[in-house]
């Protein structure tokens, strides 16, 4: 059994952040709401003010009715109904004052809370399409853990900002109120009162500096929670074929059990709060009882005195009290806010291209592409001082379509990354047209490829809608014959709906073949010059495989191709074969002039075709 308490081993990465740092910059983020924020406070403000005078003006209709029913014992008058009845009516209006701008800065705070969080949830989904494919590739973060700060952190966040930050402001206020109004009606029971405050502050320094470190684990954790699920539940398949399922739960359980550490550890801590500043509260409740007592013997203060000062000690505990609730919303604010702040600063895709100062456009720009594609000595490696491709050249003029083979590992598809810049090179120069990639924007160079991936990604949606994904404002019989180009009519036609069927999350009601026939659609639809695939046709059967071979071979005339295969059968036409090696080029030529060689393409074609051969 696993120990769960005080006692476990702590999990790594409590280190305490900017509380502080945070908050402010939180602050900064909802300064275009500050009309609305500003608002709310003010409401917020006034409904405690209007709540705070209604103990005291009820205490001096109590003193009324004592002192009417006084004179009436002693036979020199009565109790002025009148009067006692305009204090109450007044009393009233005062807490129909109090309720209404409580209600209208409750509507406000919402509003412009709910518009904070829809920004927040914008800029997640924008910063993924800019953050460097690094940041995702290097493991810095996983898929579960956006996917967490985008609704988990986001949706606390929503909840902290609506109930914490009006609560503190309403909290600090209604203190400030009631230890005047004490004051006001008697300094020596105020000054009872006052002596709990160091008791109480004291409790909320420890409690909070030792909690706050936990909410920022508890999320983070959640997040950890959020992507072994999101992992578990896509590779399904395998781990059932590998029956790695208990394997599978021993990892979950790992990562829940570190969640389970943080999440008792911080609710515990938070949990105390409350009920030791509610002891202290009742030790000066006591307190003022026992002295308004002797104070009221001795005639110092009116019993309608004492019965507002019992009300506002009540008043005073109670903010203290809630000061400490929201100390713990605070924290889980500001963790939140951090993570989602941390993701939103992570580095984006530098763009280095020169801009115009009077226009702000890039100087130099592609437009159309002829197809044109240098490689001159490049250089590139993921991480410093680890180069996996070495100095590679090569011409690619319009109109040819050029094969990349080698082992795994080679540097195949890194090259491809290359050229869509979604890495930039670390040596050499890579051109299209003329033009270095670095010296244009990323969008202009990139709506001249269009690519098919070995692993087919098609998104929740009808299959017409995945196939107009590569040109938006294409008509319904322009994806159609995409279909028919990409041999997809068959099995389309075959489908509830045909081109309306609705592919689920995943494309999972689809066979993988088929997805792989939608994404080539998809290309033959974008109608780009320079076309990238990836072994694209390595998920198809062999029939299906000769089929989209001739259609692509359609496909490729005209246009400048990158083909990667690891099966040497398909790229047999291609006009130029570069065979890659630990990132170098070892070999280029056709297919007819590198098996005559005898050279290492020879040996993977052999290895393949040893019929053939």
């Amino acid at each position: 059994m696993r120990p769960h308490g005080p006692g476990s081993r702590m999990a790594p990465g409590e280190k305490a952040k900017d509380f502080g740092g945070t908050m402010r910059k939180l602050l900064h983020y909802m300064g275009v709401y500050r009309v609305g924020l500003i608002a709310a406070v003010v409401l917020a403000i006034a409904s405690v003010l209007f709540s705070v005078v209604g103990p005291k003006v009820l205490g001096s209709a109590t003193t009324e009715v004592i002192r009417g029913a006084q004179t009436a014992a002693a036979g020199k008058g009565g109790i002025d109904f009148a009067l006692i009845g305009r204090t109450l009516l007044g009393l009233l209006c005062i807490y129909l004052a109090s309720a209404a701008a409580s209600g209208m800065q409750s509507w406000i705070m919402t509003g412009v809370t709910q518009k904070v969080v829809y920004r927040m949830r914008g800029q997640i989904a924008e910063k993924i399409s800019k953050v460097n494919l690094s940041y995702f590739d290097g493991g810095t973060i996983s898929k579960g853990d956006v996917l967490s700060r985008m609704t988990n952190d986001v949706d606390t966040l929503s909840q902290s900002l609506n109930q914490g930050l009006i609560q503190l402001v309403t909290s600090i206020t209604q203190v400030v109120g009631v230890a005047v109004m004490m004051i006001s009606i008697s300094v020596p029971l105020a000054g009872v009162t006052f002596v709990t405050l160091p008791v109480s502050a004291a409790i909320l320094g420890v409690l909070i500096k030792r909690s706050q470190r936990y909410f920022r684990l508890q999320q983070e954790q959640l997040g950890a929670v959020n992507g072994r699920v999101e992992e578990d539940f896509s590779g399904q398949v395998v781990i059932q074929a590998f029956n790695q399922g208990d394997r599978a739960v021993a990892s979950f359980d790992q990562e829940n059990d570190r969640l389970y550490e943080s999440a008792w550890k911080s609710q515990f801590l938070s949990g105390l709060m409350q009920p030791l500043m509610n002891l202290v509260g009742n030790m000066g409740y006591v307190g003022v009882v026992v002295v308004g007592a002797g104070l009221a013997v001795s005639g110092s203060i009116q019993p309608g005195d004492i019965q507002s000062f019992i009300q506002y000690v009540k008043n005073f505990t109670q903010p203290i009290t809630q000061l400490a609730t929201v100390s713990n919303v605070l924290q889980q604010m500001a963790a939140c806010a951090e993570r989602v702040f941390e993701f939103l600063e992570a580095p984006e895709e530098p763009e280095t291209a020169a801009l115009d100062p009077a226009t702000g456009e890039p100087v130099e720009k592609i437009g159309g592409s002829k197809g044109a594609v240098q490689f001159d000595d490049v250089s590139f490696g993921y991480l410093p001082n680890q180069t996996i491709i070495h100095g590679f050249s090569a011409d690619v003029t319009p109109g040819r379509t050029v094969a990349i083979v080698g082992p795994t590992g080679a540097g195949k598809t890194t090259l491809m990354k290359l050229l869509l810049r979604f890495y930039d090179v670390d040596g050499g120069a890579l051109r299209v047209d003329g033009h270095d990639v670095r010296d244009v924007a990323r969008e202009d160079l990139r709506q001249n490829f269009s690519m098919v991936l070995q692993d087919a990604w098609l998104f929740k949606g009808t299959i017409r809608e995945n196939i107009r994904f590569g040109r938006l404002d294409a008509t319904d019989e322009e994806v159609e014959a995409a279909a028919r180009y990409a041999h997809c009519e068959h099995f389309i036609k075959a489908l509830p709906g045909g081109y309306d069927f609705e592919l689920d999350e995943g494309a999972t009601n689809v066979s993988q073949g088929q997805r792989q026939l939608l994404t080539i659609a998809r290309a033959v639809l974008a109608d780009r010059p320079i076309l990238i695939l990836d072994e694209a046709t390595s998920n198809v059967d062999t029939r299906t495989e000769w089929r989209i071979q001739r259609a692509m071979d359609k496909l490729m005339v005209g246009r400048t191709s990158f083909v990667i295969a690891h099966r040497l059968s398909t790229i047999k036409n291609a006009d130029t074969i570069l065979v890659l090696r630990d990132g170098d080029i070892v070999e280029r030529g056709t297919h007819e002039d590198l098996l005559a060689s005898g050279g290492f393409y020879a040996q993977l074609y052999q290895s393949q075709f040893e019929e053939v051969a």
